[in-house]
């Protein structure tokens, strides 16, 4: 006979069903509400942008905001941020499965919203290649805005964009990402453009060269390839990314670390 009720460990012994505990009142604590909110970017012509809607409706009609909503009563908190990511942008349902979405942090404080207690679980991702969004649901509009144009944001979303900016930010130093956004095969200024766009600061192209060469799997050279880059000098040398998926030693932003 097939066993049932609760799941079965190891040794046969059961995990004890859970029960709701005698005389619990649910209403004894204040409601409040579960939001996600989205910080999504990418480099487009050179720059770094964030996804923002505009929204359609009160509070904050018609400001510039993050995309994101309120998390169903049968839904995790990452189902919704991809459910409203859809509905707020236009973008694609296969589009947005597919989004590495990573979660950034919880924002709790009691006033953030004018309506109720609104506790908000924001994601954030650093994604190559996304199409031009549209407005839908909550959203009147929806733009790939340039980062440092983002201004003032419904709520607290300036301050959730800035924590995700420096989220992203650190990603390229231990991560491989920054190659996703270079063509196939790409030279180092293009790869030293993208961490120079991402973080902000300029770098020092010997530095950054050698650096990026001494990281193991990191890129590899294409045989034989070149590309004219302006100027006189020499064509430049074409690399693929690398095998390696995390940098090891981690490639340090400038601002008071290691170069």
């Amino acid at each position: 006979m097939t066993a049932v009720g609760p799941r079965a460990r190891e040794g046969g012994a059961r995990e004890p069903a859970a029960k709701v505990p005698e005389g619990y009142d649910p209403h004894a604590f204040a409601p409040f509400a579960v939001t996600v909110d989205l910080a999504v970017f990418t480099v487009r012509d050179g720059a770094l942008h964030a996804l923002l809607i505009r929204r359609g409706q009160d509070p904050y009609a018609g400001a510039w905001a993050l995309p994101g909503g309120f998390v169903l009563p049968r839904e995790s908190a990452e189902l919704a941020a991809r459910r409203e990511l859809a509905e707020e942008t236009g973008l694609a349902d296969d589009v947005v499965a597919t989004l590495h979405l990573e979660q950034l942090r919880t924002y709790s404080e009691p006033d953030r919203d004018p309506r109720m207690r609104v506790v908000s679980v924001a994601y954030t991702a650093l994604v190559p290649d996304l199409p031009e969004p549209r407005g839908g649901g909550d959203a009147a509009h929806a733009e790939w805005v340039p980062f440092g144009a983002c201004g003032r944001l419904a709520f607290d979303h300036a301050d959730i964009l800035a924590d995700a900016h420096e989220r992203v930010g650190a990603k390229l130093e231990y991560s491989c990402l920054a190659t996703s956004f270079c063509p196939p095969e790409f030279t180092l200024g293009e790869l030293q453009q993208v961490y120079e766009t991402v973080w902000g600061t300029a770098l020092d192209r010997p530095n950054f060269r050698r650096k990026v060469l001494a990281t193991p799997g990191f890129v590899e050279q294409v045989a034989g390839a070149s590309r004219l880059t302006g100027g006189r000098g020499k064509p430049a040398a074409l690399y693929r990314a690398g095998p390696a998926t995390a940098l090891h030693p981690p490639l340090m932003r400038p601002e008071g670390r290691q170069t």
